[in-house]
């Protein structure tokens, strides 16, 4: 089966999952998946399915992609700020979306190998840096959306601080011990309203650097 015929399946089983934003479904279309997954998985660079990439980190689901995506409600003149830029995947999506998308990686590493592929694919309106993503990006903020795409423990307070009046934040949040869930977070003037989302697994969010050559 070919890449082009994976990708069309692809498209229709986010459709019968409840993705209808036509933006989204374009931009996942369009950015080459296979691009950003390990050698060694190529051949489910199209499956709906999450995958190890290195650091001990994954290349998400689509389908929780685009769910994430969707929940953002993006709007093309809008400034985003994406917490775990991880291969890049995620990242690109975005930028298909929103007018600038400044991208967090603790891990330098991945974070070389994410920008390399921005730059194959021409996508100009990234900005980057290897931080600590808890602390989010001050010098940037306010955000109108603020996607994180690892799981908290407890909100980053840095994060709520830097999103815009009326913005919105998409989260992985644990819950209870083992249970993680997608939460979207806006802010209204000196109130939050969290609404709980979808059941997922992400990574952990970590705090600090890691030691890296």
């Amino acid at each position: 089966m070919s890449a082009d015929h994976r990708r069309v399946q692809l498209i229709m089983a986010l459709r019968k999952q409840g993705i209808r934003d036509l933006r989204v479904l374009d931009a996942i279309e369009r950015i080459p998946r296979d691009l950003f997954v390990e050698q060694p998985f190529l051949e489910d660079a199209w499956s709906d399915q999450s995958l190890p990439i290195a650091c001990g980190q994954t290349i998400s689901q689509p389908f929780v992609v685009a769910f994430m995506t969707q929940a953002l409600r993006l709007g093309e003149r809008m400034k985003v700020l994406e917490v775990g830029t991880g291969s890049g995947y995620q990242t690109a999506i975005l930028s298909c979306l929103a007018r600038r998308v400044y991208s967090v990686e603790r891990f330098r590493s991945l974070l070389r190998g994410a920008e390399e592929r921005f730059r194959m694919l021409h996508l100009h309106n990234i900005t980057t840096m290897a931080a600590d993503g808890t602390r989010g990006w001050p010098r940037q903020a306010p955000f109108e959306r603020i996607i994180v795409t690892a799981a908290a423990k407890e909100v980053p307070r840095p994060l709520i601080n830097q999103l815009a009046d009326g913005g919105i934040m998409v989260i992985p949040v644990e819950v209870h011990p083992g249970r993680q869930e997608i939460q979207r977070i806006v802010r209204s003037e000196n109130r939050l309203e969290i609404e709980g989302l979808l059941p997922v697994r992400f990574v952990p969010l970590l705090e600090g650097m890691p030691p890296e050559a």
